[in-house]
């Protein structure tokens, strides 16, 4: 039987899976994490995320599952030689699409969850910043819990505290649950791999700036 006081944080030590951890420390009295080696070209996350579940003194789970980078033609995150998109092409998602990995991720996730009897599943994916990523969406996730659901019969839940935040409010969010420069400072957004602020210029940089810098208007203001 699943224990609803236990939760698992799929995590990547980014904004907002690590926003995501906190969260679910003031939820559930036994958090855990996971996270994933894929063939991400910044293979640094990992070390990074052990790292920051230490601090957070919660447990990890690092799994090696390499298949996603060898289903994944033409994509910037797994292949290096590949220039990543700057902008969301016109009618389709962008070449840092990892096809399927937020598909991957939760269904290992999933079952890990199940040998550990754990009820809930926690994932930062956010359909009011989505980058154009499919499997970030409200309605993939639903679906999804009910597959989980029907393939294991258990009765996961699959909880999304950023699914309407955009990034200003996942900054506030950090900001109240008292990790605001831990999030800042140590975290790895950045797709070419830099902590903290980052490159300053691939997508996930931009995205992360124009959120920080519209929530520190805000906060100044008040």
């Amino acid at each position: 039987m699943l224990d609803k006081d236990k939760a698992l944080v799929v995590f990547s030590g980014g904004q907002d899976s690590t926003t995501c951890l906190y969260w679910a420390k003031t939820q559930w009295s036994d958090v855990r994490t996971i996270t994933f080696r894929y063939g991400q070209r910044h293979a640094v996350e990992v070390d990074i995320a052990r790292g920051l579940a230490a601090e957070a003194g919660v447990p990890i789970t690092v799994m090696d599952i390499p298949f996603v980078s060898e289903l994944s033609a033409q994509c910037s995150l797994t292949d290096s030689s590949i220039s990543m998109d700057e902008t969301k092409p016109a009618d389709t998602p962008p070449n840092t699409f990892v096809p399927g990995r937020n598909l991957f991720f939760l269904s290992i996730a999933a079952v890990h969850a199940r040998e550990l009897g754990i009820m809930n599943i926690v994932t930062g994916v956010s359909q009011t910043d989505f980058s154009g990523y499919p499997d970030c969406r409200d309605s993939f996730i639903r679906s999804l819990n009910v597959t989980l659901n029907l393939a294991m019969d258990e009765q996961f839940v699959l909880h999304t505290p950023l699914m309407w935040r955009d990034k200003c409010e996942t900054w506030a969010l950090a900001d109240q649950l008292g990790v605001f420069d831990l999030v800042r400072r140590r975290t790895l957004t950045c797709y070419n791999g830099i902590p903290g602020d980052g490159c300053g210029h691939c997508p996930a940089c931009h995205l992360r700036r124009h959120g920080l810098e519209e929530f520190l208007k805000i906060k100044n203001e008040k």
